[in-house]
């Protein structure tokens, strides 16, 4: 069983920053995918930015030059830092952990962008 306990988020300006960090308890053996997907009201889940197990990382368009996802393996964290925040990165934020067939989510953090 994996667990993933998410912190960070909250309110900010616009152009304004904040990091999101996702803590991973469990065993952990290797991965397919870990990264943060968000889901902003009434639209559906998106890819924000994720780790490939060669080491990629994959960025959704709309944050590519903005974000930044690092992960600490002594810590087994990851970490999404966010600058130059628009009121459209407004959504809620999840942790994703993948691996073989196991597929685990956090349980969201809010972001909330005002203009």
């Amino acid at each position: 069983q994996v667990q993933l306990v998410e912190s960070g988020g909250g309110f900010v300006q616009a152009g304004g920053s904040l990091r999101l960090s996702c803590a991973l308890r469990g065993r952990i053996s290797g991965f397919s995918e870990l990264g943060w997907y968000r889901q902003a009201p009434g639209k559906q889940r998106e890819l924000v930015a994720a780790l490939t197990p060669s080491y990629d990382t994959l960025y959704g368009n709309s944050v590519k030059g903005r974000f930044t996802l690092s992960r600490a393996n002594a810590a087994n964290t990851i970490d999404l830092r966010m600058n130059s925040l628009r009121p459209e990165d407004t959504a809620v934020y999840y942790c994703r952990y993948k691996f073989d067939t196991l597929d685990y989510w956090g349980q969201g953090t809010q972001v909330t962008v005002s203009s």
